[in-house]
């Protein structure tokens, strides 16, 4: 007599629960794009410091170390000898670049 209802307690729960569930994923995709961690991409054709310090995680007057080490800790995760790719790598260092006051006025090689 007690199984019939622990299994219909058992079904609830887990109904409410996969509600629940379902309404946090809704508000998790509807969060505003400022707060998403990284930088969705879509570059502009001549990069800004605004995009250069998207790209490294990093704000524009950031100090010269601090954008060094974000530069090698972004390098590191797209390196094209990691499975990177070409372009995401000339774009971070072109990033780098423009930060530290070092861009030539070609843009990419890409």
């Amino acid at each position: 007599m007690a199984t019939p209802l622990i299994a219909g307690l058992a079904v609830g729960a887990a109904a409410y629960a996969g509600k629940y569930g379902i309404q946090a994923w809704q508000a998790f995709k509807a969060r505003p794009p400022s707060l998403r961690k990284f930088y969705e991409g879509g570059f502009l054709p001549t990069m800004t410091r605004r995009e250069a310090a998207l790209i490294l995680g990093v704000r524009a007057g950031t100090p010269t170390d601090k954008v060094k080490e974000a530069h090698r800790r972004v390098m590191v995760a797209n390196h094209p000898d990691a499975g990177g790719s070409h372009y995401m790598a000339s774009k971070i260092n072109e990033a780098k670049d423009l930060l530290l006051g070092k861009t030539k006025s070609g843009g990419t090689a890409f």
